[in-house]
């Protein structure tokens, strides 16, 4: 999206266009799923001094307008990204917190609907999947493998808390070539 798009945007949604709200929104299609922190950041980086509650009011502002969406996964800080209005939903990784968009499996908003409504009109279902990312696995799977790899060495007999076993010949500390 592009500065004219931002503006458009902002106009549609009958906010005044400012620099704070164009560094914004910039700064969230820039980074999706950042936090209020990381998007602070990016905007100070942009325009200079702006306070840090300057750009909490504006991600407050853009996300009533619904050109943000605030995204919450639990215990972890609000995110943000910008508000598409597809009905998607996110994947999160338990060890790195890595948050990815999934698109709805069922259809249009809400795409779920409960056995009990208790009166509510239901809009939209927020469903956050939870697993561990490939790469998180990768290295959980290079950590298991780690010891076993020095277990196996071939000739290898590894007392647990016992010294290592020297490398060399006694007298030259030196390592031996077969």
């Amino acid at each position: 999206m592009s500065t004219t798009a931002h503006t458009a945007a902002l106009r549609g949604a009958g906010l005044r266009v400012t620099a704070p709200r164009l560094a914004t929104l910039a700064a969230v299609q820039a980074h999706p799923h950042a936090d209020a922190e990381t998007i602070a950041r990016a905007v100070r980086e942009s325009l200079g001094t702006v306070s840090r509650q300057a750009v909490y009011d504006v991600l407050n502002a853009l996300s009533d307008a619904e050109l943000l969406r605030r995204v919450s996964v639990g215990g972890r800080s609000m995110q943000y990204e910008l508000h598409r209005h597809d009905n998607h939903h996110h994947l999160v990784c338990r060890r790195c917190g890595r948050l990815e968009d999934v698109p709805c499996a069922t259809g249009e908003a809400p795409c779920l609907v409960p056995h009990e409504d208790h009166g509510f009109e239901i809009e939209i279902a927020d469903v956050v999947y939870r697993g561990v990312c490939s790469p998180c696995r990768a290295a959980e799977a290079a950590d298991a493998a780690g010891p076993a790899r020095i277990a196996a060495a071939p000739g290898a007999h590894i007392v647990p808390g016992a010294p290592a076993p020297p490398v060399g010949p006694a007298s030259t500390g030196t390592p031996q070539t077969p």
